[in-house]
């Protein structure tokens, strides 16, 4: 009993100790779960109709559209590519979703007749990078892929640089073939939607008529430049009504920030200039030294590697390639600077001859215990095949098919580095004649090969190029940044840095749209650091200095001037605002120049009231009339005189973008030869008509999506 009464005694302490405890308990819970939830979201690279996408999952996809998409492009825009394959995800996923409702789906017989038949655009982009063509056809051939994959293992395990080769190939024929699968199933949606497309004769008639037939017209014009804007009233009940009436044009698919910014180029100074230049003269004088142009390329830290074997002009860009026919072969030229990329360039021209842009080849990789044994058996091998052997009977005995296969200049010309034994191999593929045979001893084991077709002969130049950027110093470098972040240091509101940007040497510019999707704030490379400030910062902070730009050359500080929330933009928008604005001193406009010309009957009554007049021939409802005296495209106008009698005068003055109208129609005819074939043009009707819903069909399908990117946040 005395404990018990101890423990009320204390009653009061003890619900304190135990309500701490369960808060502890379920906030440590609490804190869990928020963690994990923390973790997911920290994980998501964006969102599709709700499907959270996940960085691993995106990464491989990324990692595979950038790998084959620079094989068939190697010098394409990274960010470009990155943005190519968001836009390629984000509609497979949308159309996978819809066809999914639908019952869509590509059949595995569907794909392989689609390969068989070999014309679609992705087969035919991949005949051009793999040489799987049809000789007969010139479309992709089926027999040439089925080929490669059957005989893939065996292939790729013949030698460890053909390893590399076909993996690198493998994994591109099975990218583009999942491509192939997922813009058939697109195609089939568009079908759905051809077919829920008609038309009829009047509207083929109309189309006709619209194309077909002009007008020429007397027109009466008066500008609205004539009419003072501060004559014309506009309130805020006035911008409130034509923001509604247009509030479609300001729909906006995710947020949009804008932003003020100093961008600041790091440039070399003549210092850096002279001491790259005389970088260039010691590698010219060691070309023509006749030193190791692999060695002066590789030392000179040239951006164009020496492959050691012959390449067309493709390989390089124009202000090397346009030099080459004039130089003679064994001669060095430069320093020479190329204004095209800013760069100092030498140039070494070993030989010039012509040499087939395509080779077909077939090889057996002999290896032996040693490379005396090696080269024994190749010899065996190569004197077996001199006396009428056959070649794939040969390679079965050592493990391979012998299947030949095609090498285009273009798969290497472009390479960044080349093995010694990749270097002697395609040297003498390129010389080989015609069914020729030869054992080529590589690093380990010797490799026999047989020519059998050469094609598309060529000019082809063994050149040693050393290309230098021109780019600032360190030092230069410091002191450029240095003295911009004084200036910022020295200015931390936007209306300051406004104010004396100009005297310090700095232009402050306009960022009005950006968007996470961009990756990058537009038109400035290496920025995603700078977006991710500008989705994180509050409307009026500054940020700190940041390097950007494309090779990390210019500097940037930001000031976050606006934020527009997903939906629509505002009227408080000045983008919005000030479109509104305009629309709406068009109208008043309008209405007074309107009142002047409602009752006049000819185009000399509109000139008392202060109308010019001009001729303007050939109008026709398909296309808006141009008013050269206004400048103006005027789509109504087309309109209108479609609408009005041969030798009418207009019924009622035309409200234009550029004034207001009236007109007399003196001419009308049918363009010569125009002849009208209902089929035809309900067909033209029908095609004009399945454009504009298919771009409002995905438009609708994106937004509905409710598409979320979180790229900036990873890439």
């Amino acid at each position: 009993m005395a404990a018990l009464g101890k423990i009320r005694s204390k009653g009061t302490f003890l619900i304190i100790i135990i309500g701490l405890g369960l808060f502890g308990f379920i906030a440590g819970d609490m804190f869990r779960s928020c963690e994990t939830t923390g973790r997911m979201r920290s994980t998501r690279v964006g969102e599709v109709l709700g499907e959270k996408i996940g960085i691993e999952e995106y990464q491989d996809y990324l990692n595979e559209f950038v790998e084959c998409t620079k094989m068939g492009s190697p010098q394409a825009d990274e960010d470009q590519i990155r943005t190519m394959a968001w836009n390629s995800y984000v509609q497979n996923k949308i159309f996978e979703n819809e066809a999914g409702k639908l019952g869509l789906t590509v059949t595995n017989d569907e794909l392989k007749n689609a390969m068989t038949q070999g014309t679609h655009q992705v087969l035919m982009e991949v005949a051009n990078l793999t040489g799987f063509v049809n000789q007969q056809t010139g479309r992709f051939d089926i027999n040439l892929y089925n080929e490669f994959i059957n005989n893939y293992k065996t292939q790729r395990n013949s030698s460890p640089q053909a390893a590399e080769y076909y993996d690198k190939v493998y994994k591109y024929l099975a990218f583009k073939v999942k491509q192939l699968r997922q813009q058939l199933l697109a195609q089939k949606y568009q079908s759905l939607l051809t077919s829920a497309v008609l038309s009829n004769p009047i509207e083929a008639q109309f189309l006709f008529d619209s194309e077909k037939q002009e007008s020429d017209i007397k027109l009466a014009y008066i500008d609205y430049k004539t009419v003072n804007d501060k004559d014309v009233q506009v309130s805020e009940s006035d911008l409130k009504a034509k923001y509604e009436e247009k509030k479609e044009l300001f729909r906006i698919p995710e947020e949009i920030r804008s932003i003020k910014y100093v961008l600041v180029k790091k440039e070399a100074s003549p210092a850096d200039r002279k001491n790259l230049e005389n970088t260039l003269i010691k590698c010219a004088d060691q070309l023509k030294e006749g030193e190791s142009a692999e060695k002066v390329v590789r030392e000179g830290r040239s951006n164009i590697a020496y492959l050691g074997v012959p390449v067309t002009k493709k390989a390089f860009s124009n202000d090397i390639a346009n030099r080459l026919d004039s130089m003679a072969v064994g001669a060095v030229v430069g320093p020479i600077e190329s204004k095209f990329d800013n760069t100092f360039n030498v140039i070494k021209l070993f030989s010039k001859s012509t040499l087939p842009d395509s080779i077909e080849f077939r090889a057996i990789n002999v290896q032996g215990k040693s490379n005396e044994e090696s080269k024994t058996k190749a010899d065996s091998v190569l004197n077996a095949l001199k006396a009428g052997g056959d070649f794939e009977a040969i390679a079965k005995k050592y493990g391979q098919t012998g299947e030949k296969s095609w090498l285009t200049t273009a798969q290497y010309e472009r390479a960044t580095n080349m093995t010694k034994d990749n270097q002697t191999i395609f040297n003498e593929l390129n010389t080989l004649g015609a069914n020729e045979v030869k054992s080529i001893p590589m690093a380990q084991g010797v490799l026999v090969v047989q020519v059998t077709d050469r094609r598309a002969m060529v000019t082809k130049y063994d050149v040693a190029v050393v290309k230098r950027d021109i780019t600032f110093s360190d030092e230069t470098s410091h002191a450029i940044s240095d003295k911009f972040k004084q200036f910022v240091a020295g200015h931390q509101t936007l209306e300051a840095i406004e104010k004396d940007a100009a005297k310090n040497g700095y232009q402050v510019m306009d960022m009005k749209q950006v968007l996470t999707s961009q990756g990058n704030l537009p038109g400035i490379g290496n920025s995603r650091d700078a977006l991710k400030w500008v989705f994180e910062a509050k409307k009026g902070d500054i940020s700190e200095v940041m390097t950007v730009g494309a090779n990390r050359d210019e500097i940037l500080v930001m000031a976050l001037t606006d934020i527009s929330p997903k939906g629509f933009l505002s009227l408080d928008n000045e983008e919005a605002k000030n479109f509104i604005q305009q629309e709406v001193l068009r109208d008043k406009k309008a209405e007074k120049l309107i009142a002047k010309l409602k009752d006049v009957k000819s185009i000399a009554e509109a000139e008392k009231q202060g109308a010019k007049t001009a001729d303007v021939n050939q109008i026709t409802l398909a296309a808006p009339t141009f008013v050269s005296d206004l400048q103006s495209q005027e789509p109504a106008l087309s309109g209108a005189v479609a609408a009005t009698e041969k030798g009418k005068f207009s019924a009622k003055p035309v409200k234009g973008y550029g004034g207001v109208y009236v007109f007399q129609v003196v001419d009308r005819r049918n363009v010569e030869g125009a002849k009208f074939n209902v089929k035809d043009y309900e067909t033209k009707a029908a095609q004009s008509n399945l454009q504009s819903l298919s771009r409002s069909a995905f438009q609708e399908l994106y937004l509905n999506a409710d598409v979320q990117d979180n790229r900036y946040l990873f890439f």
